[in-house]
């Protein structure tokens, strides 16, 4: 009766494919894929790397992976116990392979790390704002104009002493009372982070 080592050679051959080739499609060492045919299960750090090479190698020869497990545990798990290598090493992966988990590890650090630094700068900034409106500073006849702002959801604002409420997008209204000649408003702005803004806003109504 053939071994599960004899199966995935024979079928190998069968489909005229080199180690090589087997090596370029699951990723594993030429040299691992040697050790599976030859059943030289002492070159492997535990049963659980034996297994998933075998899933893998199966597949690629179109072969039912169970039933190549099966051959697997009826040969061996009912012998004496294979004695595995004791360190588990990344010996099993080629060398491309490795090389794209190390940059992917090096791109997830990156990623942190700007993350981190974005939150820093937030967290160390004053509160935003943004003059919705109006957008002209130039008035004519009115008495009041509405200035509607943006800033941060959790900043505390205060125009002439008033505490001025935003809703959830950050956005408030605020009638504000022109004067003849130039009126200057100014909006204080105190951030989540105890960081302060002043902004100054100068209109300027017609005299007649």
């Amino acid at each position: 009766m053939l071994s599960v080592g004899q199966i995935l050679k024979n079928e190998r051959e069968k489909k005229g494919l080199l180690l090589s080739d087997i090596e370029k499609k699951i990723k594993i060492r030429e040299k691992y894929l040697k050790a599976i045919e030859d059943e030289n299960w002492n070159y492997f750090s535990s049963k659980i790397y034996i297994t998933g090479i075998l899933k893998n190698y199966s597949r690629v020869l179109n072969l039912d992976h169970k039933k190549v497990l099966a051959f697997f545990r009826r040969d061996y798990e009912k012998k004496e116990e294979v004695k595995f290598k004791k360190k588990v090493t990344s010996e099993y992966l080629t060398s491309g392979t490795k090389k794209i988990l190390k940059f992917g590890l090096i791109i997830l650090s990156l990623f942190f790390i700007f993350y981190f630094l974005f939150q820093l700068k937030i967290y160390f900034s004053p509160p935003s704002f943004t003059l919705i409106s109006p957008k002209k500073t130039n008035f004519n006849v009115e008495k009041n104009i509405k200035i509607t702002g943006k800033t941060d959801k959790d900043t505390s604002i205060t125009i002439g002493g008033e505490r001025i409420y935003q809703n959830k997008l950050g956005v408030f209204v605020y009638d504000y009372s022109l004067n003849e000649g130039e009126n200057k408003l100014i909006i204080n702005l105190i951030g989540a982070n105890g960081k302060k803004s002043v902004i100054e806003k100068t209109f300027y109504k017609k005299t007649p």
